[in-house]
């Protein structure tokens, strides 16, 4: 192995005004990747939200238009079968939001982690020079994508439990069933733990993942 020269070693070595500028560098990418992540989830939110009120809006319509009558809307049997059907319309297209919602979600933890990572490197200098460190996260494997309980959790088990009620409700209405309160409440249950049963296996297989390619063999700091 060909021995480094001496004065190149000593313009490797950072200065730690440098460091701070590392450190700088830091925050900023930590306010970025939490701005991104809320302006996404907003995003998506609205965009689910407005598609989840095509339905509300086709009735007003049609009811204006005397296409419906309107008394016929407070009633089960009387609801017609093509608003039904626009039910699950929308309730289906609702989910081509709630599916880039965890995509961004993904996105967002694994450059959160990567930052983390691109912390540790340069916090254990900052601690032995200045006896200072960044008072953030510096383990590579947080954030965990599948947090139930924190907000992007919150969020898709509320849009997942909209999205199952609408297509439940859509698809008992169209096959002619009697309205069952416990027969809805299951069918919302199960159409739900699909929904979230996609966004546990995504984020926890992603979470898994292979490393990149390494060719010059530099060690990973991640556990």
């Amino acid at each position: 192995m060909r021995k480094i020269p001496h004065r190149m070693a000593q313009e490797n070595d950072l200065a730690p005004s440098q460091f701070l500028q590392l450190a700088a560098v830091d925050f900023n990418g930590v306010y970025a990747v939490h701005l991104a992540a809320k302006e996404e989830r907003l995003k998506m939110t609205r965009l689910s939200l407005s598609l989840l009120s095509g339905p509300f809006f086709a009735a007003i319509a049609l009811a204006s238009a005397k296409v419906v009558d309107p008394q016929s809307l407070t009633r089960w049997q009387a609801v017609p079968w093509y608003l039904f059907a626009l039910v699950i319309a929308f309730g289906v297209l609702s989910v081509l939001p709630y599916l880039r919602l965890i995509e961004a979600v993904d996105a967002h933890a694994r450059t959160a982690r990567a930052i983390n990572n691109f912390r540790l490197l340069y916090s254990t200098k900052l601690g032995d020079d200045l006896d200072w460190s960044p008072n953030l996260p510096v383990d590579p494997r947080f954030p965990e994508t599948y947090a139930p309980l924190a907000w992007p959790g919150v969020n898709v088990m509320v849009l997942a439990t909209v999205n199952s009620t609408y297509l439940t409700v859509g698809l008992t209405g169209l096959s002619g069933q009697e309205p069952n309160a416990l027969l809805l409440m299951t069918g919302i249950l199960l159409v739900a733990l699909v929904h979230y049963g996609v966004y546990y296996v995504r984020c926890n297989v992603s979470r898994r993942r292979r490393l990149p390619r390494n060719p010059y063999r530099i060690s990973n700091m991640e556990g």
